[in-house]
């Protein structure tokens, strides 16, 4: 079967692309890991949870266009979306949480040295 004759809905939640979303969010995540930076930790951390969570949000927006192709009227249409942005506005909220507390964490970490460096600087 050629593309054109495929549905739409198999076109766009296919596995393969899935698969292919997969290899190219590692791929990412390993270049996000320079080695010999023990410093930048925190900056890694921050940029792996966000690669972590674009994956975790296509994968449902493929979930959603999938369950879109099954709608058969606009009712299901409607409570479709309506669950399907409560969803979205629930895992944005925490995923915003978690980022917070990553750039936080990554903020102190940086912090420290230069706190503990001027201390030094002062008590000579």
């Amino acid at each position: 079967m050629s593309a054109r004759e495929r549905p739409i809905s198999e076109i766009l939640v296919g596995t393969r692309h899935r698969k292919a979303f997969g290899d190219i969010a590692g791929l990412e995540t390993t270049a996000t890991k320079p080695a010999g930076f023990p410093k930048v930790k925190g900056l890694q951390d921050y940029n792996n949870k966000i690669i972590e969570f674009a994956h975790a949000n296509t994968n449902a927006a493929f979930d959603f266009v999938q369950k879109l192709s099954g709608v058969k009227s606009p009712s299901a249409f409607l409570e479709l979306s309506t669950n399907h942005a409560r969803k979205q506005f629930e895992t944005l909220t925490e995923q915003t949480k978690q980022l917070a507390k990553l750039a936080q964490k990554a903020t102190l970490a940086t912090a420290e040295p230069l706190k503990t460096g001027v201390a030094e600087a002062f008590n000579t």
